[in-house]
């Protein structure tokens, strides 16, 4: 289903509410230490501005639980984003008061102004109507270019689109054509990489790509259920015992759908969770008692890499093994180099794997990094956004 987008709307010199997603990660003196998710939202902000729009942003940053929170402000985002644009980006003292709402109402043409973060009140992941009407009551038109937040329902997501006339900015067209046209419509070979830590994140992902995908391959921590399903001992890896006959059934799935399941063959096992930890790598079937597998052996990337040689669309979701620790990040950095080298149309599903394709210095060999963890799970799983659902159809 096509939702329209900002060019399928007139919009010139009118007032336009925004919701961004400048959830960026922040070091202990408030200075931002990636600011991806800015520059993702920088086209759609750009375009309005040429259209002479009067541009009110929203976002959320952390969780301060609807408590107004001095290490949570928009502050620092308003002062990146000027940077960026190369025009002063106003900031409001707080959401739906005072300072915002004499703030939106003198906003000139091409002006941009940026709310305080709006999860300072509980009413907005409540959708509380009431708040979502206050927050729609300063515009005349809503745009939701927060893809990473889509798959909430939350007042400034979901709850403003029954009060205002309401479009996708151009980061949620462009995720929903990388990641709608790999699931309806992929150039074949299709292969699938799923790490993370656990089974049970990822079932209706695992389920429904199997309805899709010519090869799946699992890696991380959840690939310890399926060697722990088929009688193996896991020592103290990460493991979901009463997910074995979940993993069971998915591979018998696979098998009844002619879809290939890779499972690694050998795993490097670590004696502590710490980066210097001794470490060995061993047979899958061979974990001893007390020790931990923290990543894909040397056998497994060369066979993972093989099995991606001739694939035409990937996509990845989830590091295959614990790449915050150096010695464990050698097959999650393997499995991003061979993706770098491909000529296909690859696809990062944000979080962790974008995380890690991004500490590999690779994310711009890529043909579309996601910006939503857990929304291009969801996406993934078959699932329908609020954030996007509520958006008027082309």
């Amino acid at each position: 289903m096509s939702k329209k987008t900002v060019r399928d709307i007139d919009l010139k010199g009118k007032k336009v509410f925004v919701r961004c997603d400048f959830n960026v990660p922040m070091d202990e003196n408030q200075n931002i230490t990636d600011n991806r998710r800015i520059v993702s939202a920088l086209p759609t902000i750009k375009y309005l501005i040429e259209q002479n729009c009067k541009i009110i942003l929203c976002s959320h940053l952390g969780r301060p639980k609807g408590e107004v929170k001095p290490e949570f402000s928009l502050a620092p985002v308003a002062k990146e984003l000027s940077k960026l644009l190369g025009q002063e980006v106003l900031m409001a003292k707080d959401v739906i008061g005072e300072s915002a709402k004499s703030l939106a109402s003198s906003l000139k043409e091409g002006q941009v102004m940026l709310l305080e973060n709006v999860r300072f009140h509980k009413e907005e992941t409540d959708n509380n109507p009431e708040f979502a009407k206050e927050l729609a009551s300063m515009a005349e038109v809503f745009v939701n270019d927060a893809f990473g937040t889509a798959h909430r329902a939350h007042a400034s997501t979901e709850g403003v689109s029954h009060y205002l006339p309401s479009v996708s900015g151009f980061l949620i067209e462009k995720e929903l054509k990388f990641l709608g046209d790999a699931l309806n419509n992929p150039e074949r070979p299709f292969v699938a990489i799923l790490g993370g830590a656990k089974v049970s994140d990822k079932i209706g992902v695992i389920d429904s790509l199997l309805e899709k995908v010519d090869t799946l391959m699992i890696g991380g921590g959840m690939a310890y259920t399926f060697f722990k399903a088929q009688g193996y001992g896991v020592g103290n890896s990460l493991c979901e015992p009463d997910k074995c006959e979940l993993a069971l059934s998915l591979m018998e799935k696979a098998k009844n759908k002619g879809v290939k399941l890779i499972l690694p063959v050998d795993t490097k096992i670590g004696k502590e969770f710490k980066p210097d930890t001794e470490s060995k790598t061993v047979a899958w079937t061979e974990i001893p008692d007390g020790w931990e597998g923290f990543d894909i052996g040397e056998k497994t990337i060369e066979m993972f890499k093989n099995e991606l040689k001739n694939a035409k669309t990937v996509i990845w979701n989830g590091p295959v093994g614990l790449f915050e620790f150096d010695q464990f990040a050698i097959g999650t950095n393997e499995i991003a180099k061979a993706l770098a080298e491909l000529d296909a149309t690859t696809i990062i599903g944000g979080g962790d794997s974008a995380a890690a394709v991004e500490k590999a210095g690779l994310a711009d060999k890529m043909t579309h990094i996601s910006t939503g963890g857990g929304a291009s799970l969801e996406f993934l799983e078959g699932k329908k956004l609020p954030g996007i659902e509520c958006l008027q159809d082309k």
